[in-house]
């Protein structure tokens, strides 16, 4: 074996001896913190060039003198190299801890502060990844106030809305039961109308969960908006009677938009009822059909007297029919809106008609 082989070898023994060392210290480095575990690393890579360049002088048969020289170098060396490469460590190490400091405040309050420039690509992509996670999670907090805020409003709206047909059902039975009634007749007939009534507020209700729960299914097919006008304004019919308000409509010729026809009646017929319940006797509700462009433009127009502005925005959240009138348009990638007119309002549903996708 030669010589340079030889020194070689001990040179790598050496230096492989430290390093065993240094890799059973793994495990306890997951104790400790990134600081003293870059100064491990930064002892076992210099440990180990010392101790093969030693072990190789020390084969060479160095004079006392010379070998003494080479220790103290490599000592001198070994702790100046030590030394720096904890220091060019603290800017990992503030990082990590920035990094950490974020994350914690992630935890705490839902918010990630994200420091600037990382000083490592892990890092920055650790920062990153906890950015998009802060949104994620902002995100599902808001869908989670919204989910709450529309079971609190779900609540208050069935409560108001039963609680009309629920009150005379219990006066009319009391009635009947006490035999105060002349005519039991009519009021089983009427009894029989509010339970309609309270029947017709569960589907919306119903309605409206499967809006909210995003799981309301359509059964899309062609729709003759001429159709979908008489019909509505049929339906409405004997409540306009009852109110003294008269009915009108119209509808542009040749009409068709892709829908379902059977809550596309229910957001006409809603709005209908809506306009009627809020129009003075002898005074007009009108419903109105026409293309613009792509679109199909549907107006009912009432004489309520106007919205005041202050509850212009929000009324669309006022109770169940608007509610479904809004989710069951917007399912049908259209939009409604209200504006005042005259001397009453007006709602304005646009509903595309396919000929843009076809």
């Amino acid at each position: 074996m030669s010589d340079g082989l030889a020194i070689s070898l001990i040179a790598a023994a050496g230096a492989g001896a430290v390093g065993v060392v240094g890799l059973l210290l793994v495990p306890l480095l997951r104790r400790l913190s990134v600081r003293v575990a870059f100064a491990v690393v930064a002892v076992v890579a210099v440990g180990g060039f010392v101790a093969g360049l030693l072990g190789a002088a020390n084969a060479m048969f160095l004079s006392d003198h010379d070998f003494g020289v080479v220790l103290l170098v490599c000592a001198v060396a070994g702790l100046v190299s030590v030394g720096f490469a904890v220091l060019v460590a603290v800017p990992v190490v503030r990082g990590t801890q920035r990094v950490r400091e974020a994350a914690r405040s992630l935890g705490v309050t839902g918010e990630y502060d994200a420091p600037a420039r990382p000083p490592t690509t892990e890092l920055q992509g650790l920062s990153h990844e906890l950015e998009v996670a802060a949104d994620r999670l902002a995100r599902s907090r808001e869908r989670a106030d919204a989910a709450e805020k529309a079971r609190r409003e779900l609540v208050a709206w069935v409560s108001h809305d039963l609680r009309t047909p629920l009150a005379s059902l219990r006066a009319m039975a009391e009635a009947l039961e006490d035999d105060l009634v002349a005519d039991p007749d009519r009021y089983h007939r009427q009894m029989r109308v509010e339970v309609d009534r309270a029947a017709a507020l569960v589907d919306d209700l119903f309605a409206l969960s499967r809006i909210h729960a995003d799981t309301l299914r359509l059964d899309v097919a062609p729709v003759d908006v001429g159709d979908l006008v008489s019909d509505a304004l049929a339906v409405a019919e004997p409540l306009s009677a009852e109110r003294g308000v008269r009915l009108g409509g119209s509808s542009q010729p040749g009409l068709v938009l892709p829908g379902d026809v059977r809550h596309l009646q229910r957001v006409l017929g809603n709005l209908l009822a809506n306009a009627i319940r809020h129009t003075d006797g002898g005074r007009e509700v009108t419903v109105a059909a026409r293309g613009d462009g792509t679109d199909v433009v549907l107006t009912v127009a009432d004489g309520c007297g106007g919205i005041p502005d202050v509850d212009m925005a929000g009324l669309f959240d006022a109770g169940l029919g608007l509610g479904i009138v809004r989710g069951v348009v917007q399912a049908h990638d259209g939009q409604v809106t209200v504006r005042n007119a005259d001397d009453g309002c007006v709602f304005e549903l646009r509903l595309p008609d396919g000929s843009a996708t076809a």
